[in-house]
């Protein structure tokens, strides 16, 4: 999920609906972390509450009950984008002493959700600016189904791109159509078109900062590319 905030008027502030599914209360509390990556591309999540207003910072949803969270920007103006997670998490709750045999050695395991939501910020009129830096063929891990990896699937062709954005906004590489273009395995030439429904599949929201931010892709093809001189391009 993604939440697209501008650092003034309107648009600075945002909701996030949170509901509870399970069978029992829900006790949850918001935290916020500013997202930056490391030069192998980790992702470093830095506290920063302070820069947004979370209403309601924590609470308790019962059984099928909704809450809508507000997220207001309080960092002010800003030169370029920033990105954020803001993490919504389910706090544990003390076991009942009452329901844990004392007749026999008992183990309790206690399973606790926590969701982040993608939250960035931009100042009016800021654009991306996306270079490719690097592509090349390789095989990567088939797409996923559902949202989750296929276990023991066998690598697919693909290509591993590292773009670079030196505009004052973040970009979504996942919101454009992907053009791959150069030579198959068999000398021929090989287009391969993945649309923004297909790049979302593949990418979540592939996000890159703003300032030169870089991020390396794994792109699954269903071709192969040879070692040969590969395009890509993107188009809304």
């Amino acid at each position: 999920m993604v939440l697209e905030l501008n650092t003034a008027g309107a648009r600075s502030t945002g909701r996030v609906e949170v509901t509870n599914i399970l069978k029992q209360p829900l006790p949850y509390e918001v935290r916020v972390y500013r997202i930056t990556f490391s030069p192998t591309d980790q992702v470093i999540e830095t506290p920063a509450d302070s820069d947004f207003l979370v209403f309601p910072p924590q609470g308790v949803l019962q059984s099928n009950q909704r809450q809508m969270v507000r997220v207001q920007w309080l960092g002010g103006a800003l030169d370029s984008s920033r990105g954020y997670y803001v993490a919504i998490d389910q706090l544990p709750v003390p076991l009942d002493p009452s329901k844990v045999g004392k007749a026999k050695p008992a183990v309790s395991v206690q399973i606790v959700y926590h969701m982040k939501v993608l939250v960035t910020v931009a100042p009016p009129g800021a654009q991306p600016n996306v270079t490719v830096e690097s592509v090349h063929p390789t095989m990567v891990a088939p797409p996923k189904v559902g949202g989750a990896a296929v276990p023991g699937a066998a690598p697919v062709p693909g290509i591993e791109v590292t773009v670079r954005n030196s505009g004052k906004r973040y970009a979504m590489m996942a919101g454009a159509t992907w053009t791959i273009q150069g030579k198959g395995a068999d000398g021929k030439p090989l287009k391969v078109v993945l649309t923004s429904g297909d790049m979302s599949r593949i990418l979540g929201a592939g996000y890159v900062a703003a300032l030169d931010g870089r991020r390396t892709f794994d792109i699954p093809t269903g071709a192969k590319f040879a070692n040969a001189p590969i395009t890509v391009k993107f188009s809304n």
